[in-house]
């Protein structure tokens, strides 16, 4: 059951992909601001340090950041938010903290009786602070890889200053020490996993400069206790032009933790991947569809979800299973069973396994449900577990012991829920609630459809004033992402609600398509040529509001990160009469040349490739670096980014900046020096953030 693996959408909300390198892709020797690339460059930095001098005084000496910075921090380090704890396997509960007092976090534990007393004892295992200032580190939690079936040695990832690049160690939970001479990792992208307690699968930087041109492993190597990182044996090799996320060890294991197959994932573009069964044989490709996703094991069988129609076996959306043994013995012709298929409104968004129960979280219409699935001799039989409509249903954890789980219920205005189910009898009983963050009692949740310019309809979430005035002049953000099939479900909306909400805005969420809301289909709606369709549809829901007397364009801004900060410049560039404040967050910018910068190539598969030029025709119409232009109604914009992020890089930001400079617009600019992707290390700088954003959106919506 337990399943450990790195692979198509293991980056989560945020660009995910992974892709071949175009080999054409060049810095442009015409572009003045190429220098921004060199992510750490005097000049680049000197810009940075400057725009943050410029920028923040006129933010931060607004008297309402203060307030707005107190409250998001107040949000942020709360002790008495739900705590997300995990089954581990000595029956514990684990979980990693941070408060005010720990910014950068605790790894601690409890028993289960402990927690449901609403005031457990907590036994640190790790305290990151503590170990940052010792060592003199901006260290970042990266999260931990345990040794089922006890959990006792762990694989504990840390970052310097947020990036994705991580140092690994190994740790012993019951000592709460690292282990003297236990394995470690000096930092990189690694991709690793337990293959017993002596004995690791690595993919790493094992020669300087072996990673492919995006900068990720594409080697696979075991690795034994006390043997030194030049003597692992290589089990699996890929190509210097695969996937930029690279090439993952992948743990299939049994309820008691017993290691029943090792593969590897080998990404051939940013959707397409290869399944490569490793044992006594050597490597040996498993006949599945490229875009298909191994989701755990079960019952001896092998878990698949399909993003493309396999014929003879199912259509993109199917969840199957796989008999392990027979694929085993014939890894090229599986033989599948199906489990579920989605209806046209549905989409599975995770797939989950407790020691006897195969459990799905779906969305029907963006909301969310969750079924309960035995096999037995019959075949496969599910219930619907009875959860609250209109949430997003999270499988926070799921128990090898039995056939308990975690889940989180979270909807807009009711705080959340954290619930213990019983996967087997559907029993559940309510661990925590959240208490309320911001006075919910004027504010209501409508869910409406736009029509996008090609006729299809769009959902999208408001939250708004149960008093609102349609006169349009509701100060309104709106947020969207639209891609990598990652959705935007609803949520406790805590810091959106005390310091948006809660002062008079209306917030609203888009489902646009290249999202998962609606599964692979709505996802591959927007890829490549079809990218414009994600950009429409974000317009038609900004037009929907207008139309609809919600606001205006005097009244709405917008807002997104990563993919979302893509989508954040083409709307500038596009549509920049609809919109009067504009936050773009760690964005895409330079789409034309975002193959040579930082791991850009890794997201070919997404956005089409620039020496391609089929596709390069469709990147040039909304590629919004190269769309800047004199003369247009662009409101004063506000750009985030971070020196740390080593996901997006953050010469798109700068470039951006330095192009609106260039061409005599007011915007503002700030680069977290730390931070990583997330644009922040620590919860002080995640209220910092968050308060200059509503500060900003203060002064262009409600001044």
């Amino acid at each position: 059951m337990r399943f450990q693996f790195l692979g198509k959408f293991a980056a989560g909300a945020t660009l995910c992909g992974m892709t071949a390198f175009p080999a054409a892709a060049l810095p442009d020797p015409n572009d003045p601001y190429v220098y921004m690339e060199e992510i750490e460059g005097a000049r680049a930095m000197a810009f940075a340090k400057a725009e943050n001098e410029r920028s923040l005084p006129q933010l931060q000496n607004d008297p309402r950041y203060s307030k707005l910075y107190d409250d998001a921090l107040a949000i942020a380090t709360a002790k008495d938010r739900i705590t997300v704890v995990g089954f581990a396997g000595d029956g514990a509960l684990r979980n990693f903290w941070q408060d005010a007092d720990h910014v950068r976090g605790l790894l601690r534990s409890t028993t289960l009786d402990s927690y449901r007393t609403g005031k457990p004892e907590w036994r640190t295992i790790l305290d990151v602070d503590a170990l940052a200032k010792a060592e003199g580190k901006n260290w970042v939690y990266s999260g931990s890889t345990c040794l089922p079936p006890d959990d006792r040695l762990c694989l504990i990832s840390l970052s310097n200053g947020g990036k994705d690049a991580v140092e690994v160690r190994e740790f012993d939970v019951q000592t709460g020490q690292f282990v003297t001479g236990g394995f470690l990792l000096p930092e990189g992208k690694h991709r690793v996993t337990w293959v017993d307690a002596d004995t690791l699968a690595v993919a790493t930087e094992w020669t300087k400069g072996e990673v492919t041109t995006s900068g990720y492993p594409y080697v696979i190597k075991l690795l034994k206790r006390g043997q030194p990182l030049a003597d692992a044996r290589e089990v699996f090799r890929g190509k210097a032009d695969d996937g930029g996320y690279g090439v993952s060890p992948v743990a299939l294991r049994d309820a008691d933790g017993k290691l029943q197959a090792l593969l590897a994932a080998r990404p051939l573009d940013t959707f397409n991947a290869e399944f490569h069964l490793l044992d006594e044989r050597g490597a040996r490709k498993l006949g599945v569809p490229l875009r298909s996703s191994p989701e755990g094991l079960i019952d001896g069988q092998l878990l698949l979800t399909l993003e493309q129609d396999w014929e003879g076996h199912g259509q993109s959306g199917d969840l199957l299973a796989i008999d392990l043994a027979a694929l085993k013995a014939a890894p090229d012709a599986p033989k599948t069973t199906p489990i579920f298929r989605p209806t046209t409104s549905q989409a599975i968004q995770q797939v989950a396994t407790t020691r006897n129960r195969l459990v799905v979280a779906l969305f029907d219409n963006v909301k969310g449900e969750v079924l309960s699935f035995s096999h037995g001799p019959a075949g496969w039989s599910s219930t619907k577990l009875d959860l609250p409509k209109d949430s997003t249903i999270a499988i926070a954890s799921a128990s090898d012991r039995d056939d308990r789980m975690i889940l989180q219920v979270s909807s807009f205005l009711t705080p959340s829920t954290q619930v213990m189910a019983d996967a087997g009898s559907g029993a559940h009983e309510t661990l925590r609630t959240l208490p309320a963050r911001f006075d919910a009692s004027n504010q209501m949740v409508e869910q409406h459809w736009a029509i996008s310019r090609d006729g299809t309809k769009i959902p999208y979430f408001l939250i708004r004033s149960k008093s609102l005035k349609f006169d349009g002049q509701a100060p309104t953000l709106l947020y969207a992402y639209g891609g990598f099939q990652v959705s935007q479900a609803p949520g406790y909306a805590a810091t959106v609600g005390k310091l948006w909400l809660e002062r008079g805005g209306a917030y609203a969420i888009a489902n646009i398509r290249g999202g998962g809301e609606f599964g692979p289909r709505w996802h591959e709606a927007g890829l490549k040529l079809n990218r414009q369709r994600v950009y429409d549809d974000f317009f038609a829901v900004s037009e929907d509001l207008i139309a609809r007397k919600i606001t205006s364009p005097a009244k709405l801004g917008i807002m997104g990160g990563s993919n979302g900060g893509l989508l954040m410049g083409v709307a500038l560039t596009q549509r920049p009469e609809l919109y009067k404040a504009v936050v773009i967050q760690v964005p895409l910018f330079d789409m034309i040349g975002y193959t040579h910068i930082g791991a850009g190539a890794s997201w070919v598969g997404e956005y089409g490739d620039p020496a391609n030029p089929e596709e390069r025709k469709v990147i040039d119409t909304y590629s919004p670096y190269q769309k800047l232009a004199k003369g247009q109604p662009y409101p004063r914009v506000f750009l985030e980014t971070s020196t740390k992020d080593d996901r997006v890089h953050p010469a798109h930001a700068r470039k951006a900046a330095a192009r609106l400079k260039e061409l005599g617009y007011d915007y503002l600019y700030y680069e977290n020096i730390d931070g990583g992707h997330a644009a922040a290390a620590n919860l002080n700088e995640t209220a910092k953030r968050q308060a200059l954003e509503y500060t900003y959106l203060s002064q262009q919506l409600m001044d």
